[in-house]
């Protein structure tokens, strides 16, 4: 299998969303939201066996420490893979290989990360990559809402009830309020342990700029029988797979479980309109209580130089180092303002389990 890039002018869009596989990750709005939130340039190649065309690679490009790199997906993207769409039959082992070749020769890059819902293990491994995993839960939408509700633990089912009982309504948000309103929300999730979030209100604009108009993410607000906004929720999504990328809400109206409500909303928006799988965006145990089950995506890492993995891995700490001071700094100028508590809580999936520390 060969690989060549193409000119972005040249990428079929409309030919590549007919890939069964394809993911909402990869299509052409969120590939230019993770360029402009990670200063990354696009890299779209063809996958050809032959004159035979067996499918097409979506990543980017960036350059960290001098070191040019070719991601799809990379840690801190929140965007847990990218990867391939490929005829059936077409070897993942085979086109990952290609794109190897494509990274060192053509791209001159020195580092490599790939990873694809549809990777099996030994496709990056018996090419020599290392292999990482992104760790989730998912929730099968193929069955029906009564089996999704009946598959739920019995407190979840009775806080999705009471959120119905009490009042709380789902609504669909599409202004721009609700940017402010979510990352309001997300600083406290990382507040209580004493971090700051690993990206800015920036990002969550960018993500729905380039989004909402596609109608491939859905954006949720729980509100109070008051009125007041008490939850938020984004979820992007796209033919089979459904995902969850991050929810939050106020601790002082906690007792009408908004967020079991908005995730009941959310998995059943997505099943109508013909997903099949709900991704849960990452690890965290209070997830098992929807009754998921646990899934892991392999996600493949190799360097031409032993070097630049040990740097990978340095960088990592370093950022949990800096998080961990950036979130005890504002502690102490809250402590010595003489702020009281904000009085939120949340619950978030917005850094999936393997970037949480990145």
């Amino acid at each position: 299998m060969e690989c060549r890039q193409l000119k972005l002018s040249e990428v079929p869009w409309e030919e590549l969303d007919q890939f069964a596989d394809r993911t909402v990750f990869q299509t052409r709005e969120w590939v230019q939201f993770v360029g402009e939130t990670q200063d990354a340039s696009p890299v779209i190649a063809e996958l050809h066996d032959g004159h035979e065309l067996l499918g097409y690679f979506t990543g980017l490009t960036f350059t960290r420490f001098g070191i040019k790199i070719l991601a799809g997906s990379f840690p801190g993207w929140t965007t847990p893979y990218m990867g391939f769409n490929l005829k059936p039959g077409a070897s993942r082992a085979a086109a990952l290989a290609a794109v190897e070749k494509m990274a060192w020769r053509e791209l001159k890059c020195m580092h490599l990360e790939v990873s694809d819902p549809y990777f099996a293990v030994e496709d990056g491994k018996s090419l020599g990559f290392d292999c990482e995993f992104f760790h989730s839960y998912r929730t099968d939408l193929r069955k029906s809402e009564e089996e999704l509700f009946s598959g739920m633990d019995s407190a979840c089912r009775r806080c999705i009830r009471k959120a119905e009982k009490v009042g709380v309504t789902i609504e669909e948000a599409s202004d721009d309020a609700f940017a402010e309103e979510y990352y309001a929300q997300l600083q406290d999730v990382f507040g209580k342990q004493n971090l700051t979030p690993t990206y800015d209100l920036a990002r969550v604009r960018s993500l729905i700029r380039h989004m909402k108009p596609t109608g491939r993410v859905l954006l949720l607000r729980a509100r109070d029988p008051q009125g007041k906004c008490i939850a938020t929720g984004i979820f992007p999504g796209y033919k089979r797979i459904a995902e969850f990328w991050g929810n939050a809400s106020w601790r002082d109206s906690q007792n009408l479980r908004p967020n079991e409500a908005i995730h009941w909303y959310a998995m059943r928006y997505w099943k109508r309109r013909g997903a099949e799988i709900y991704d849960w965006g990452g690890e965290g145990r209070y997830k098992e209580k929807y009754g998921c089950v646990a899934y892991s995506v392999p996600w493949f890492v190799k360097s031409r130089y032993k070097m630049i993995s040990r740097l990978r891995q340095e960088a990592r700490k370093m950022f949990t180092r800096k998080q961990q001071f950036a979130g005890w700094l504002q502690q102490q100028r809250r402590s010595l303002a003489g702020t009281p508590e904000s009085g939120k809580s949340s619950e978030s999936s917005a850094e999936p389990a393997e970037l949480k520390d990145q």
